[in-house]
């Protein structure tokens, strides 16, 4: 294992009717800006749990932040925070509002010309930001617990990524029933994304890190067993709880600790995203299979452990690994998310060519050891015709 530090700052309420704590959790006399997706949480009694919950207090609603969330109109939510001098965000509903609320945090103090430049410079930029709770109601991205955020920009057609320290949650309440409402689609992306959030540090160059891969073992087999129940049956309070707390582990930074992390299918992700607005977990389920494959001798030890200690299977290593990638697409297939880009009316060709030319332009390779150049990235697209 490499060298590392580990430090996770949010305090996690979990379980049943944890909502109520609302009134605990915030600080007193806090000036909250509400924030919240589509609308769900106005339908499905969560919105009415938190308004109970925050009686007293000064607060402000922001809603309408999309699947991916867009600068164009978190700028909105920002004006707002800076005219009613917001001091707390409390972001309700899944990683989506999270991390936009995590842009919002950043930006109302921010001094810069423009708070795109969170996004687009490599640490240092924030210098302070408002306080965080959150109140997860779809589990998928683990932003609940930590201090990363990916935006999208219209203008642009990008989707960058930033992490600080300072826009951790202070709190996240997890109650598994609030995803008792979640459609199919929303279900089985969330599962893809926690999978493939945990692959990503797993899968990679294998460093004896044992504790660690059993870690990352774990929260894969629970997936596995449990996502099917939960698409099965949506009230089944013991697979949602399991899946939410997976989804949290997969980024909480422990499965991660002292690993080099691939993240190619994330990079790779977030342009299709960019470019055609593709679910972010829609575009790892299409993606991360090509990842594999494409560097299936380098990834071969540990494709092989994987497919032996999440998928059972007994024979000749190259056979197991081969396996073990066919085993994932079908899982993720079997959650309803489709694994190639036709399924989605996106062309390979055209995608191929988008994506590599923008890394091109960036300079940018991908994967845990920077192997993988844009005209390797144009071929695993083109294998996911």
């Amino acid at each position: 294992m490499f060298n590392f530090e580990f430090n996770n700052p949010t305090r996690i309420v979990f379980g049943r009717q944890t909502i109520s704590r609302l009134n605990d959790l915030v600080p007193e006399g806090a000036r909250v800006l509400l924030t919240y997706g589509g609308g769900s949480i106005l339908h499905n009694g969560v919105h009415a749990q938190v308004r109970a919950a925050l009686e007293g207090f000064h607060v402000v609603e922001f809603g309408g932040i999309e699947p991916n969330p867009r600068f164009e109109t978190l700028m909105k939510a920002v004006e707002l925070a800076r005219k009613e001098r917001i001091d707390f965000l409390l972001p309700v509903g899944g990683g989506s509002v999270l991390d936009g609320t995590k842009f919002i945090a950043a930006a109302v103090p921010f001094q810069g010309a423009d708070p795109w430049e969170i996004l687009q410079t490599t640490g240092g930029v924030v210098k302070s930001a408002l306080p965080i709770g959150a109140v997860l109601t779809l589990p998928a991205t683990g932003s609940e617990a930590n201090g990363s955020a990916v935006i999208s920009r219209d203008a642009t057609t990008e989707k960058l990524h930033f992490w600080s320290p300072l826009v951790y949650p202070v709190f996240s309440i997890l109650d598994p029933e609030t995803t008792f409402t979640l459609d199919a689609r929303q279900t089985g992306n969330g599962v893809v994304d926690a999978f493939v959030h945990t692959c990503e540090q797993y899968v990679t160059v294998h460093q004896d890190s044992a504790l660690q891969d059993r870690l990352a073992e774990s929260i894969l087999a629970t997936l596995v067993e449990d996502g099917p129940k939960a698409l099965a049956t949506p009230t089944d309070y013991a697979a949602r709880a399991n899946i939410m707390w997976c989804a949290t582990q997969a980024l909480y930074g422990l499965v991660g600790v002292g690993m080099p992390g691939d993240w190619a299918s994330h990079g790779i992700g977030h342009e299709l995203t960019a470019f055609y607005g593709l679910d972010h977990a829609r575009t790892l389920a299409v993606l991360l299979p090509g990842v594999w494959r494409y560097q299936f001798e380098r990834k071969l030890k540990v494709l092989t452990q994987y497919g032996t200690r999440v998928w059972f299977l007994d024979g000749e290593d190259r056979w197991v690994a081969a396996q073990a990638i066919d085993r994932t697409e079908a899982f993720f297939e079997s959650m309803g998310v489709p694994t190639r880009l036709s399924a989605y009316g996106i062309d390979a060709k055209e995608a191929a060519a988008k994506v590599r030319a923008r890394f091109e332009v960036r300079g940018a390779n991908q994967g845990e050891e920077g192997l993988l150049t844009p005209a390797d990235v144009e071929k695993i697209i083109l294998s996911r015709a």
